[in-house]
């Protein structure tokens, strides 16, 4: 039973996600930083209010504050930009660079007649011997 385990764990898609996850905070308390400490404080230059946790709105005996919720839809519109800019931008062109494999040339083709694969090049199906025609375009 502890030897299934032990070869659960080392199975590379768990060890690979462990990483992942470690690599995934470590790099959230990075952008949250750079949030709090850099993109906060320039709209609060440019707005002129850093904060809006004292705004709220009274109805009846109830106060809703809705500032704080303000401030984390911010906050949250902040780090998704930085991480697109950031991150998703410079992999995506990374990736394009790199570009995709060109496709394998075809080589073979189905014979009509008994839906065996022939060279591309072949008039006759060697499996069954009926003529074939030219590949179609």
């Amino acid at each position: 039973m502890l030897s299934g385990f032990k070869q659960f764990i080392l199975r590379g898609s768990v060890v690979d996600l462990a990483v992942g996850v470690v690599i995934g905070a470590a790099f959230g308390s990075v952008v949250t930083a750079f949030t709090k400490d850099l993109l906060t404080p320039l709209i609060a230059a440019l707005a002129g209010k850093p904060d809006f946790s004292s705004i709220s709105y009274p109805v009846g005996s109830t106060v809703f504050p809705v500032g704080d919720f303000l401030n984390a839809l911010v906050s949250f519109l902040l780090i998704a930009a930085a991480v697109y800019f950031f991150v998703v931008t410079p992999v995506n062109a990374l990736m394009n660079r790199f570009g995709k494999p060109a496709p394998a040339p075809v080589t073979t083709k189905k014979c009509p007649h008994c839906a065996m694969d022939i060279p591309v090049e072949a008039s006759r199906c060697g499996h069954c011997t009926q003529p074939v025609g030219a590949v179609a375009a």
